[in-house]
């Protein structure tokens, strides 16, 4: 099978490559239609295996990265702020390692972040995102023996994040390695939902196509942001799963104003007040049996406050916060013997029954967010209890960033993210 792959994808790269073949009179264009092939067969293994999964006891997954991509033509302030990323599409076909775990087929953008750069070898940090489908959930195993509880949608997020090894053999062809970690889950929004963590590694190689197509277009010089702090405000909604046994779906909601401090062009450090309701909890109306019911809705609330960290590329933000909760009725609704507190009331700074199990006094929020319009995003986020997803959530957000004051007019103190922004700096 894997030798077919390799077969297969030779020829569409010879076939590109003549296709794509220029006349020489051609190359004074001005513009760049550059971009590679990188082909990387891996394998892996799962991390934080559920008891399901332990008992399904799949192999380490297995498959075939696939990626074209895009180098920077520093045409773009983030390009320069970042040292001229790569950006790629990326698509993967994933064996799971058993027949109740199923195939999975991911497509994801990504980018190459610039590390260690020398003569014949290279390092990028790799970031990404997308959806992946699978095969095989609960609802297509359940009536076997031992179901898949894995995953309960043929849907699920993508995320992954690795390290990016090249060695250039030609200014044309690269071997490629990569070392790194995915994620697959829909986020609760159906039970059951385990998930599947892979740290996985794989080998291959990158093909450049068009390596000399035009002249490439002359770097620009970009102003710094010319604002320090900003002002995050942001309201999310979603809908939660409680049970694989529940037809229910509950309404989640959340606020959020946080102040960041831009360390640099690219990245941004702060703090962040945050309120969630999760009608989930304590409803009557699911037999989760995880808390006391309850019809009061002040008890599904909770509040915090959280260190937020905003990396920017360009339109995208990309979002890593950490908080803990000041505001927690739910640590006094558990139903479940603790073996420190019982079943009463826990302290404010509680011990979890176990790691990253259903709740904790404290929660990771990561996410992305999209610029559409001067300083308004849309973004996504999930919610987790170390690496048990609680929630995801999707919201509009909007930016107030204030101009740093040797920049300042007097009728101009607010900062307003226009396309082309840095012409008037």
């Amino acid at each position: 099978m894997m030798k077919r792959y390799f077969v297969w994808l030779l020829m569409t790269l010879l076939v590109i490559d003549v296709a794509m073949a220029k006349r020489p009179e051609e190359y004074n264009k001005i513009g760049n239609d550059r971009f590679s092939i990188k082909v990387q067969p891996f394998m892996g293994g799962y991390l934080m295996k559920s008891s399901n999964m332990e008992e399904i006891n799949p192999n380490g997954p297995a498959g075939i990265h696939l990626g074209v991509e895009f180098p920077s033509l520093q045409q773009r302030p983030w390009q320069q702020y970042l040292n001229n990323p790569t950006v790629g599409l990326g698509i993967s076909y994933i064996d799971l390692g058993d027949k109740l775990m199923g195939k999975a087929i991911s497509m994801y953008p990504y980018i190459l972040i610039n590390g260690v750069r020398v003569e014949h070898f290279n390092l990028k940090v790799k970031i990404g995102s997308g959806l992946a489908a699978v095969s095989e959930h609960f609802y297509t195993t359940c009536d076997g023996a031992l179901p898949n509880r894995t995953f309960s949608t043929t849907i699920n997020a993508y995320l992954t994040a690795g390290l990016n090894f090249d060695f250039p053999i030609t200014r044309n062809f690269a071997i490629n390695s990569e070392l790194g970690f995915f994620h697959m889950s829909n986020g609760r929004m159906k039970e059951p939902n385990k998930g599947a963590n892979v740290l996985y590694g794989g080998i291959g190689f990158i093909a450049t196509i068009n390596p000399e197509s035009g002249k490439e277009p002359a770097p620009i010089n970009f102003p710094d942001l010319p604002y320090n702090w900003s002002l995050n405000i942001t309201a999310s909604s979603g809908i939660h799963a409680a049970d694989e046994t529940d037809p229910h779906r509950f309404a989640i909601f959340s606020l959020h104003a946080g102040a960041i401090y831009s360390t640099c062009n690219w990245h941004g450090i702060g703090l962040g007040a945050d309120l969630f309701y999760n009608d989930a909890i304590g409803n009557p109306d699911t037999n989760r049996g995880m808390y006391v019911t309850t019809t009061e809705k002040w008890r599904r609330m909770r509040g915090g406050l959280s260190i937020n960290n905003e990396f920017k590329f360009g339109n995208f933000t990309a979002m890593v916060d950490w908080g803990v909760y000041l505001f927690n009725p739910v640590r006094n609704l558990y139903d479940n013997d603790h073996p420190i507190y019982g079943r009463g009331p826990r302290p404010l700074f509680y011990k979890s029954d176990d790691v990253g199990v259903n709740e904790a006094f404290h929660y990771i929020r990561f996410g992305v967010k999209y610029r559409i319009y001067d300083n308004i995003y849309l973004q996504a986020l999930a919610k987790t209890h170390l690496h048990i997803c609680e929630l995801i959530e999707f919201g509009v957000s909007y930016q107030i960033p204030f101009i740093k004051r040797g920049r300042r007019n007097d009728d101009k103190i607010v900062f307003h993210h226009k396309k082309g922004w840095w012409k008037e700096y």
